[in-house]
């Protein structure tokens, strides 16, 4: 036996390792030290050879000790547990808000009414109590079933804003839930009607149209696209809360109250923008059925807008079906023309750069390629030659567009590349508005550069075009004002006659009443801007 560990301690290998144990390197156990490996996993008392030199036992006594003191360490709560909450779809709740204090302010204020009943008409007052802007009392209103009855009661107001106030922590939330169907977590465009009927029927800036009913639905229906043109940024037709946070739109209902010239709420309820969309319609929709054609389309500002490009508008690219579309194929409807007239007119946004995006992007791959640049210069380079002036060869021109976009990819345009080199409206310009590129031609390379380096810095284009064709229009009115009026003297046979200032052109149109049962606006699941004709 003593042979045999004399014969072991002379083992090279053996002798070997256990030099590299003493310096603390790893190494591979060899068979003769398993029974020592398992009694070390197993957390026993490690056997100790006494053919294995001080330094390796002293090694294996150290893990071991090692071992059992990790094994006595309290155990530390998982990550999870010690990451704060950071997701609140619905806002952050706040810590010191009293729900009793603010619903005792309801009650007391519900207690001034007979039967502690409130109507529409003064709902006002039970909005402010809640600490919501005034024009929220519709929403409130409807959202307590006050639309079944003409009026709300004190329990079943409470119960409903209790029931808010604990689920729904922010404005968007809380509008976003008064406003949706039961069970619904984003808004339709139905779902703004009522809301916007109610600022039609109150707000002072609006008084006047209390006499011209039948535009109540026209001017609902412009803010409504406003409305989604500028929140609804994923082109889905359902607003998000998220969306509805991320925008305006909550600031300018709070503004309402505030503002009494409505002309000053450029960005959704301006009467003027309204008044300017619609009488352009008004001059392509010759036969006044609220639905215009490509031809009708193409007479827009002097047939400005290319053939091609027209043709893509009527694809469906930008527009969605709807209950009637096999009725109307081939037409796009009052809603389609706002969108449309917005994108034309500001080409700075992002809604329209991707407006104009979807248009020229033929196959749908998400990135322009040569052919499809070359496809719509070709139109641009006719035009020009029938005005006798000299087309830049397409090679020249894509050259130069590429210079100005600079795209990620070499040959391919995407919409990232447009947003970022913040000249993209020249570029749409240059390939199906023959007007508007030779007014780009004619500027200086230097003014365009820093006018795009002062983007959303001042008003915007389509403020500027809108209040322009206003001055315009409102200038033409007078002057058939004047006219009508001296036909109108005594005697003549047009007297009584008068124009109507303030509200477009009705003489053609159906009323209200005389429209489709349809519904205002049709659910549809397609991208692009939901519409319907009213």
């Amino acid at each position: 036996m003593r042979m045999k560990e004399i014969s072991l301690r002379q083992d090279p290998d053996l002798r070997k390792e256990l030099a590299l144990l003493a310096r603390g390197c790893d190494f591979v156990l060899p068979s003769r030290f398993k029974k020592r490996l398992k009694a070390f996993q197993q957390g026993q008392q490690p056997y100790i050879s006494p053919t294995m030199s001080p330094v390796a036992n002293g090694y294996y006594f150290c893990l071991f000790q090692q071992a059992q003191a990790k094994k006595e360490e309290p155990v530390t709560p998982a990550l999870s547990e010690s990451i704060p909450k950071f997701y609140f779809p619905r806002g952050q709740p706040q810590a010191n808000i009293n729900i009793d204090n603010l619903i005792s302010k309801i009650e007391k204020i519900f207690s001034q009414f007979p039967d502690e009943r409130v109507t529409l008409k003064d709902m006002g007052l039970v909005a402010k109590a809640c600490e919501c802007p005034l024009y929220w009392k519709a929403p409130l209103f409807h959202a307590a079933g006050g639309d079944r009855r003409g009026h709300v009661s004190v329990h079943k107001f409470v119960a409903m804003w209790r029931k808010v106030l604990q689920t729904c922590h922010d404005d968007a939330s809380k509008f976003l839930h008064l406003l949706a169907k039961p069970g619904c977590n984003y808004l339709e465009q139905e779902d703004f009607i009522p809301f916007l009927q109610d600022v039609v029927d109150s707000h002072t800036g609006l008084a006047f149209l209390k006499e011209a009913s039948d535009f109540h639905s026209r001017y609902i229906t412009t803010v409504v696209q406003r409305i989604f043109y500028n929140v609804n940024r994923s082109w889905t037709g359902k607003i998000t809360c998220s969306e509805l946070r991320k925008s305006s739109f909550l600031q300018n209902v709070a503004l309402l109250e505030e503002e009494e010239e409505i002309n000053q709420l450029t960005e959704f309820f301006s009467y003027e923008h309204f008044y300017v969309i619609y009488c352009k319609f008004w001059e392509l929709d010759t036969d006044h059925d609220l639905y215009i054609d490509q031809r009708d389309l193409m007479r827009h500002n002097d047939q400005a807008i290319s053939h091609r490009m027209t043709e893509r508008l009527f694809s469906g690219a930008v527009t969605r079906y709807h209950l009637s579309f096999f009725r109307h194929f081939g037409r796009l409807s009052y809603a389609d023309f706002v969108w449309f007239l917005i994108s034309e007119e500001d080409k700075k946004t992002e809604t329209s750069i991707e407006y104009w995006f979807r248009c020229m992007d033929l196959d749908g791959d998400g990135v322009l390629s040569m052919y499809e640049l070359e496809y719509f210069y070709q139109e641009q380079s006719q035009k020009l030659e029938a005005m006798a002036i000299e087309p830049l060869p397409f090679e020249d021109c894509l050259c130069q567009m590429l210079d100005m976009v600079k795209p990620e990819i070499p040959g391919k345009i995407s919409l990232r590349d447009l947003k970022r080199c913040k000249l993209a409206h020249i570029f749409f310009d240059t390939f199906f508005n023959i007007e508007k590129y030779l007014d780009h031609e004619q500027k200086d390379p230097l003014l365009a550069a820093r006018d795009a380096e002062t983007v959303g810095q001042e008003i915007s284009d389509w403020e500027r075009y809108a209040a322009e064709e206003y001055d315009n229009l409102v200038a033409e009115e007078t002057c058939v004002e004047q006219e009508v009026d001296q036909s109108c003297s005594p005697g003549s046979a047009n007297q009584g006659l008068r124009v109507y200032r303030y509200a477009p052109p009705t003489a053609g149109y159906q009323t209200v009443n005389q429209q489709s049962d349809e519904d205002l606006f049709s659910k549809t699941d397609c991208a692009g801007p939901v519409y319907r004709s009213v």
